[in-house]
This record gives C-alpha cells, structure tokens and sequence, in this order.
C-alpha cells in the first residue's frame, strides 16, 4: 500500500502488529495513529485469490503532551501496539508512546433500533400526549460502521521511555518496559501497576545497561525475558519473588577476544526479543546479527544468522551518521521454521532454520506490483558483480526495514518501509523462496 508523496515525519509507520487470527492488522505511526487493516473474504470467482487487507478503520490513538514539571515533549509517536485474545464479537488492542498505554475496543455496527415510542426519527422527544399506541421497536439494516472507543488510559506507570509492551497469557494482565524499569498492570485497573524488574542503580553515575525489549512466554504466565543494551537476555520466574531482579536464567554469548572493537558493545545491544510460538526458544536481533536461543541451553546460542555481515567494515561511518543506534525487529513464521528481520535499503532478510537456506528480497514500488513475484536480491563487497547485485557502497541508510510482522498462521508478512506499508503472500502451495 505504497504511498507515492514525500513522506512527512507524522506518515512514517513505528509498529505493525498482526492479531491472534491474522484477520486484523494493525499499525501505528509517529504521528499518533492507528491504522487498522481486515482481510477479505476470498472472492467465490477466485477461490485461490487469498482475501487482500483493506483499510478497516483509523484512529488518532496519541497527542503530543507536555510535562511542565521536566519540561518535556511527550512525542506522539506509537511505540508499540499489541492485540489482545478476543473474548467477544468486539476486538480489543493496547497501543502506547513513550509515557501512557491505551486500552481501545473496536466494534462493529450494522443494524440500528428504529420506531421507538417517546423519540422521533431525529431522535427528539415526542410530545407526549400525540403517542396514542405503543409499539416494539425494531432493529434494521444500516451501513457498517465501525466505531473505535478509548476504554483505558494507564498512565504515570513510567519515568524513562516505554520501549515494548506484552499481553500475558492469562488474559488478564499485560507489562511495559522502559530503560530501567519493567511493569505489571491489570487490564482492569489503570490507577496501579505493579513493578517487577527494577535495574536503576541508587547512583545514575554506575549505570552500566539498559532494557531494550521485554516479552512474556507465550504459554506460562508466570516467565518473562527482557534484553539488555549488553547483549544479554534475563529470563524471570515470577513465582520465585515479588520483585524480578535476581533473574532465573542468564543467556549470554562470550565475546571472542578477537572481534573486540570501539563498537562492539554497540552493534551487541539486543534491539528485539521474541518467544516462538512453541515457547521453546527465543529470537534476538542484534545490529549485525539474528540469533535463536534454546530456553535449556544459557551458554550460547543454538543458532545465529549473520543479517549483513557486509557492514562490519563501514561501522565507523554507520556510527557518525548513527545508524549504528537502529534498532531492527525480528518475527518468526507460524511454524518457527523461518525467521524474518530488516536491513537496510529497504531489504528484508528471511533464514529457513531447516534447509539453512536464506533469502535478501527488496520492499519497493517496482517489486510490488499487485502478483508480481519478488527476485532475490545481493549485496556484493569488492571483486565480480553479477549483472543485477548492488554494490555495498550504494546502499541507501535513510530506507530502511525496521518494523515486520508475520501472520500467526499463514506465509503473509507486513513489512513497514518508512509511510509506506507492503504486505507479501507466498504463492499457493510454494516454498519460501
């Protein structure tokens, strides 16, 4: 759904988010709001033509505020949106900028109560003494609209900038994360929340890391990992203690001596955490880097992926131009089989974890032209180029894939390219690539 104006910095998407059934999906952008898109229903002339996503309904979830005791913008942005497991007809999601969380309820309307006994069709009042007999009233047809409702409003939970935000698998409660502090609130209640990870030293002057993301496990509602600016995950039992400082597990990766630079600890701080569907392993993007942890193993990664290792040799300019401070997503399919994450150029990088095969494809105008199919693409460093490689020099830093998403259940993914929202479906019963 490629926009073809100069985009302004209120049009540029900060998070997509698929719901639990992939019907819905969801983003939201720096200038506060959310844009929400449904599948259709696949047309009875072409059953194989899967339902495309249109626009469903839009709202302006965030303002701009102001703190007049620091003295601070409050940006609009959307930071994180996530869906939470539909109980009823209506659909429910949290979305969040850097300070408050919102509850919103969207539901539908098709019908409307007509012929009541005290109103007239403009829904005045009758005069009383002109009503002569009672009458039933009756719902009729209307057109769909669709109507979007604040329902909650958590906010004064957070000093430092929300980062992510995690639904737990009780339903019933959810947590936020800032830089040095992690939250657990109930949906229900919006004036508490209840703090369960606090890192912040008694002096700033010894802070050494900060959280980065945070997710709760997918099955057990009591496990949460949160990432750190060091590279490490914290996985934490909330059965243990109150309050989750003293983590359960530590997933660390030794640093090899050799590699050591002025931007190591840079290029390690973990930018995204995501539990597999299964809940046995855990995703991380670095700024180089994928790698899939092994909930049994803390040692090592089981697996890492080098996202563009090309880069290593241009850290310094990424540095100066701070590119270097991005922070990429990472998704994982349906069946935890493939793995998918963003770079530069607009380029996307998808990693088959059993045939080790890995895919470069590019989210732009030409590539996606409606059934056309997207050619693989390569970056080369030096030496031959193949006719249609691009040179690592002519990599365009100011396009790049931060945000993806990937249906829970089928091979569509969502990928945000600055305003611009693409959404790709493999071809029926075809592999990855």
């Amino acid at each position: 759904m490629p926009s073809h104006r100069m985009p302004s910095e209120a049009d540029i998407i900060s998070t997509v988010e698929f719901n639990h059934t992939g019907e819905l999906l969801a983003t939201g952008d720096k200038g506060g709001r959310v844009v929400i898109f449904q599948r259709e229903p696949e047309s009875k002339n072409a059953p194989h033509s899967q339902g495309e996503y249109d626009v469903y309904s839009t709202f302006q979830s965030h303002e701009p505020e102001f703190d007049y005791l620091k003295s601070l913008e409050i940006e609009e942005k959307i930071n994180k949106i996530k869906w939470l497991p539909q109980q009823n007809a209506a659909h429910s999601l949290l979305s969040t900028n850097d300070k408050t969380i919102k509850l919103w309820k969207i539901t539908e309307r098709d019908k409307r109560p007509e012929g009541y006994n005290l109103k007239d069709e403009e829904g005045k009042l009758k005069d009383l003494s002109t009503v002569t007999s009672l009458q039933v009233p009756v719902l009729k047809p209307m057109d769909l609209m669709v109507e979007v409702s604040p329902r909650r409003v958590f906010a004064n939970g957070h000093t430092y900038h929300i980062n992510s935000i995690s639904v737990n698998s009780d339903c019933e409660t959810y947590m936020s994360a800032d830089d040095l502090r992690i939250n657990l609130w109930h949906l229900a209640i919006t004036d508490r929340s209840f703090n369960i990870v606090d890192i912040k030293p008694a002096n700033m002057e010894d802070l050494t890391e900060v959280i980065t993301a945070s997710e709760f496990h997918p099955h057990h509602c009591n496990l949460f990992v949160y990432s750190s600016s060091k590279g490490s995950l914290r996985l934490c039992d909330m059965r243990a203690a109150a309050l989750c400082d003293k983590h359960s597990k530590l997933f660390e990766e030794p640093e090899d001596p050799s590699n050591r630079s002025f931007f190591s600890e840079i290029i390690s701080s973990v930018s995204d955490v995501k539990f597999s569907h299964s809940g046995r392993y855990m995703l991380t993007r670095d700024y180089l880097t994928v790698k899939v942890w092994d909930l049994n193993m803390e040692a090592r990664p089981i697996e890492t992926y080098q996202v563009h290792d090309y880069l290593r040799s241009k850290l310094c300019s990424l540095y100066e131009n701070d590119c270097i401070f991005d922070k990429f997503e990472c998704a994982w399919n349906g069946s935890d089989s493939v793995i998918m994450t963003g770079a530069y150029n607009n380029f996307f990088r998808m990693f088959d974890r059993n045939t080790k095969r890995d895919v470069t494809l590019e989210a732009s105008r030409e590539s996606s032209k409606p059934r056309a199919v997207l050619k693989p693409r390569r970056v080369c460093v030096g030496g031959k180029r193949r006719r249609d490689d691009i040179s690592v020099d002519s990599l365009d830093f100011t396009k790049k894939i931060l945000h993806t998403a990937w249906h829970p259940a089928e091979n569509i993914i969502a990928i945000a390219a600055t305003n611009n929202l693409y959404i790709f479906q493999d071809k029926v019963n075809s592999e990855m690539h």
